[in-house]
């Protein structure tokens, strides 16, 4: 469930580095100073920000569990990354407070770097939204089966191979 390394000195100490450089990217997007090359600049600092995070909470998760059965920390990291991503993605939607770039980002960096679980979440809560029930169950029902198959596939591949 958790590799079990160290949080001391790994990519925690990157964050501050990458919080900065993300803000000022974001402020320069914001003003329509950036270009495509800074544009994926801002989502690769975003995801590298969000995995830290993922790490890190991963870790102060699994470093108060004696023997963990369960993965809570996975469990944690997906429904507050849903939880995020909603929040976010209403306030955008709402009140158009960041441009499309600081938007990719937050929503595509930042939360797909702690988990893609929350785009997955949020795709479906809007095909439910939209009335699209059908499509919503099988987005749901299938990315949930065909992981798992997948999963199965690459153990078995793997098994195979090595």
């Amino acid at each position: 469930m958790h590799a079990g390394l160290p949080v001391n000195g790994g990519p925690v100490c990157f964050v501050p580095v990458a919080v900065l450089v993300f803000l000022s990217y974001s402020r320069a997007a914001s003003l329509g100073v950036v270009g495509v090359a800074g544009k994926l600049l801002l989502v690769m600092l975003g995801g590298a920000f969000g995995t830290a995070c993922r790490y890190g909470l991963s870790s102060f998760v699994y470093g108060h569990l004696a023997k963990p059965t369960f993965p809570w920390a996975n469990l944690i990291i997906n429904v507050s990354g849903s939880f995020l991503i909603g929040l976010l993605a209403q306030v955008f939607e709402a009140r158009a407070l960041a441009s499309p770039v600081v938007r990719a980002a937050l929503l595509t960096g930042v939360l797909g770097g702690y988990t893609t679980f929350s785009s997955f979440a949020y795709e479906t809560f809007e095909l439910l939204r939209d009335g699209q029930w059908l499509l919503a169950v099988a987005n749901a029902a299938g990315s949930v089966a065909l992981g798992l198959l997948a999963v199965w596939a690459g153990v078995r591949m793997a098994q195979m191979v090595w």
